[in-house]
């Protein structure tokens, strides 16, 4: 009997545009090679399916398509085999919808920001091949991925090399944006480099305050679950190894007060940052697939009750000090406010204004966190 590979929906769907987008471009690419045969053109743009910064208003839906278009067939079993584990692992997490907003957003975001990104740089540089640079592929949904794995699944261990090579996924995507800026420094990738922050950046924010997700506490009342992410160890600067999270934090604190003080962003309240931590002590008590397989592998094994062991006393730990600042009537030591010092807060219709942690920043730094 052969073997039925099920496939989600909004995955399959994805796998499919990266299959056909990717032969397209590579069929119109060898006929123009074919056509222009003895000129000097070595990379023929194909502007209606990949991103041209200074032809994308022809273009318009190259935002979307360039995603979905690889050069070469390592890239192609790179992002599929990205796709087909990362998105049937995100996509049975989440739910088809979800997924499918999500995917939207990290492959519009990214292509919108660099267009004048790269045309400012042009600009500045005196060069007009940066208007021209052709801009396609799918670092930014790799970098995505990894930020939602790192959301949902913080503590699981990855080994590789038959063990030889172990790390935690919440180590990945400064790992990845390490590698790809190196690339992007060294070799000259600087493309995928600035599709990877950009990927970072926008996943980390559509999940931090927009996405929605059921509420597995029951605290929710309107039936359409909690929207974003207010828990103490999503804060952008846990994105980074604990060593870097103080000047990140500092520097995401001053963002953020920024933001609030123009009325861009409104704080989480106290209570919507302790539900938020409960998410993720509930998250884990729920149980969650396995990265690389459907069972429900919360607590199976002794490796994974560590990690979820681990988990809960880190989340606990949290709801702890907070709780006992509440009874005494002061933000607990080492926490910072919503963004900068009470005395310096901006004033926001919120009630979580007085007290908290920066949604940009970590709250408190701790070597324990590693």
């Amino acid at each position: 009997m052969p073997v039925r590979v099920n496939i989600p929906p909004a995955t399959r769907a994805v796998l499919i545009s990266l299959l056909a987008l990717s032969l397209s471009y590579n069929i119109a690419r060898w006929r123009q090679l074919d056509t222009s045969a003895g000129s000097v053109q070595s990379s023929p743009i194909i502007p209606y399916l990949t991103l041209v910064p200074s032809l994308f208003y022809y273009y318009p839906w190259t935002l979307l398509t360039a995603t979905f278009v690889e050069q070469n067939i390592f890239t192609v079993l790179l992002n599929a085999a990205t796709v087909f584990y990362g998105g049937k692992y995100l996509e049975r997490a989440w739910g088809s919808r979800e997924f499918a907003k999500f995917i939207v957003a990290v492959a519009l975001i990214p292509n919108a920001v660099i267009v004048p990104f790269y045309l400012i740089w042009g600009a500045l540089g005196g060069s007009s091949s940066r208007a021209l640079t052709q801009i396609c592929g799918g670092v930014a949904i790799q970098a995505s991925f990894l930020v939602a794995f790192k959301q949902l699944v913080p503590e699981h261990t990855v080994a590789i090399f038959k063990g030889l090579v172990k790390m935690r996924v919440k180590h990945f995507p400064a790992l990845f944006l390490l590698l790809n800026t190196l690339s992007g420094l060294i070799i000259g990738t600087d493309t995928a480099a600035v599709l990877a922050w950009l990927g970072l950046l926008s996943s980390w924010t559509y999940l931090r305050f927009y996405k929605r997700q059921p509420d597995l506490t029951g605290t929710s009342t309107n039936g359409r679950g909690v929207q974003g992410d207010a828990s103490e160890t999503f804060a952008f600067a846990c994105l980074f190894p604990d060593v870097m999270q103080p000047p990140i934090a500092f520097v995401a604190d001053r963002i953020y007060a920024l933001l609030v003080a123009v009325r861009i962003v409104t704080p989480f309240s106290e209570a919507e940052i302790a539900s938020g931590n409960q998410q993720v002590l509930a998250r884990e008590e729920a149980g969650l697939p396995t990265l690389l397989n459907n069972s429900r592998g919360g607590a199976r094994g002794s490796g994974k009750r560590e990690e979820a062991e681990r988990r809960r006393a880190l989340a606990l730990k949290a709801l702890d000090q907070r709780l006992q600042a509440a009874a005494g009537g002061r933000p607990p030591a080492g926490l910072s406010t919503f963004g900068e010092p009470s005395s310096h807060r901006p004033t926001t219709p919120t009630p979580s204004a007085s007290t908290g942690q920066s949604m940009l920043g970590e709250t408190s730094y701790n070597p324990d966190h590693a």
